[in-house]
């Protein structure tokens, strides 16, 4: 029996090994499995790093994603015809599509080609005679947050073969020179026997200036309209359009989501507020802007009317009633520089309660004289009257031509720059003063990629031969018709158009006479005013 039992013990132990055995060669598998899976995707991570580091493969992520997702807001694709989209160059400036820098990495090429299915088509019109140091940030900057075309009428400096060739070189920007044919063509415009604009018909500087514009404009519209353009807006080059209160930075966005019943859209306009007298390239080193009276509370507009002023006349060195975007349609028609209209109804309008028109204005000290140089009133207060239509354009004007320089700058600093910190940062407090970075941003981040070198690298050479046949070619189409006015057109006109002085009284009772440049409202106003 003993011997039987010892017999059944190592077959009662068995069972016991086994098991341990199984769970044995089962926890070392499962290890291995767990180890294999910690290390595969790891090694597969490296090896991507890797690759990728090397330019050997695309990301993934822009493959996954949908189109525009890694564009900045605003801008489309870049054209499959940009030609430096599939050529290399050994030039940094000229191959951006590839560029290292990190601080703007949301365009493909300096171009900012827009593809064609984009929507809404908005173009922008404007009458310069600045240059490429100006010119360009603007452009490209209204380029970035969604613009697709720029009509622009060029004289002076603007007009120029150096910075002309340059501006045509630009995709979706179309140069219009100030020629002979085009100043007879626009004196023949409907505008002259019309009432809306007739109180600033001849007189000079400002008035003339504000008769130019409104007459470009009218011819942009024909050329907005034959280009497919959805809307319109007229900017000078010292203002950048500043879409807040979009779902992106974004003016294409902003407009997108401007009910369809809606004609005109109202941007209040923000001041520049310096802080130096040194200034050189505002866009890029203005952060600070006093906000417009629509966009505060009455209690603290009126409360620190005083503090904000400054001593100037105004509440704003220059114009408070903001620039407008209208809508391509039938019958549109300017209404001064700042304002649409329609021959046959009243615009549906609606003012942004966020949105602004960012006016850099007297931002560099240099802009006292250069404004001087334009026009040639005498500098007494009788006579800046009839040449400026607000004040401090007036005062501007005296003290330039009658000061010497250190005077000018001593006065520069009282009426302009904020030195102030106590006060500046009161009006930062109660949110009449804000800074808003975005624009600088933007600018200061084209620039540093290249992209302003990069276009005028690129612009072909021209002879002086060439150069005039562009102006022909520029000019040729009815609808660019629309070269800038210049003053002895104005003067030499006045004799053909006497009779139009003598304007029926039902014309003038059914056109809306032109918006001026108008100031805010004063803290001595009693009652409740807006500006439309």
């Amino acid at each position: 029996m003993p011997s039987h039992h010892q017999l059944h013990v190592p077959l009662r132990s068995n069972p016991s090994s086994s098991s341990s055995f199984a769970s044995l060669s089962s926890n070392s598998f499962l290890s291995k499995i767990l180890l294999l899976l910690t290390l595969l995707p790891v090694s597969l991570a490296a090896i991507a790093f890797v690759l990728q580091w090397r330019g050997g493969i695309t990301d993934p992520a822009s493959l996954l994603s949908p189109p525009g997702s890694h564009h900045f807001p605003g801008m489309a694709d870049p054209s499959p015809l940009s030609p430096l989209s599939h050529s290399s160059s050994a030039s940094d400036c000229l191959n951006l599509g590839r560029t290292s820098s990190p601080s703007f990495p949301y365009y493909h090429n300096w171009k900012l080609d827009y593809a064609a299915n984009i929507k809404p088509k908005i173009c922008i019109t404007t009458s310069t005679s600045a240059g490429l140091e100006q010119i360009l940030p603007w452009m490209f900057y209204h380029k970035v947050i969604g613009v697709t075309n720029f009509f622009l009428f060029v004289e002076g400096k603007a007009a120029s073969p150096e910075v002309s060739k340059v501006l045509k070189s630009i995709p979706g920007v179309k140069v219009v020179y100030r020629t002979k044919e085009l100043e007879e063509q626009q004196a023949k415009s409907r505008i002259w026997n019309e009432t809306w604009l007739a109180g600033f018909f001849y007189k000079p500087c400002n008035y003339e200036l504000f008769v130019k514009q409104s007459l470009n404009m009218e011819m942009a519209i024909v050329m907005a309209r034959d280009a497919g353009m959805e809307w319109i807006l007229h900017l000078d080059t010292d203002e950048l359009i500043h879409p807040a209160g979009a779902r992106e930075y974004s003016l294409r966005q902003l407009l997108l989501e401007v009910p369809g019943n809606v004609d005109m859209v109202i941007f209040p306009n923000y001041e520049s507020s310096v802080e130096r007298d040194d200034i050189k390239e505002p866009f890029s080193e203005v952060s600070m802007f006093k906000k417009n009276y629509d966009h505060l509370p009455k209690d603290t507009y009126f409360g620190n009317y005083k503090d904000s002023v400054r001593g100037n006349p105004n509440y704003f060195l220059t114009y408070g009633n903001g620039k407008s975007a209208a809508r391509i349609q039938d019958h549109l028609r300017p209404n001064g520089a700042h304002r649409w209209h329609n021959y046959m109804k009243s615009p549906n309008e609606i003012k942004l309660e966020e949105a602004a028109v960012l006016h850099y204005t007297y931002a560099k000290f240099s802009d006292l004289t250069s404004r001087r140089d334009r026009c040639g009133c005498k500098p007494t207060k009788e006579d800046v009257k009839r040449c400026f239509m607000l004040e401090f354009d007036r005062s501007a004007f005296i003290i330039a031509s009658t000061a010497t320089e250190d005077e000018m700058l001593k006065w520069y600093n009282e009426h302009v720059v904020w030195g102030d910190k106590d006060v500046k940062l009161k009006l930062l407090r109660k949110g009449i003063l804000t800074r808003i970075y975005t624009p600088m941003v933007i600018i200061q981040s084209l620039r540093e990629s290249g992209v302003f070198s990069s276009v005028i690298a690129s612009a072909p050479t021209l002879s002086k031969e060439n150069f005039l046949l562009s102006i022909d070619s520029s000019n040729s189409s009815r609808a660019d018709a629309s070269a800038s006015l210049p003053r002895k057109t104005v003067r030499t006109l006045e004799s053909e158009a006497t009779a139009r002085r003598v304007l029926d009284i039902e014309s003038a009772a059914f056109h809306e006479m032109a918006v001026p440049p108008m100031s805010p409202p004063e803290v001595e106003d009693n009652e409740p005013y807006s500006h439309s």
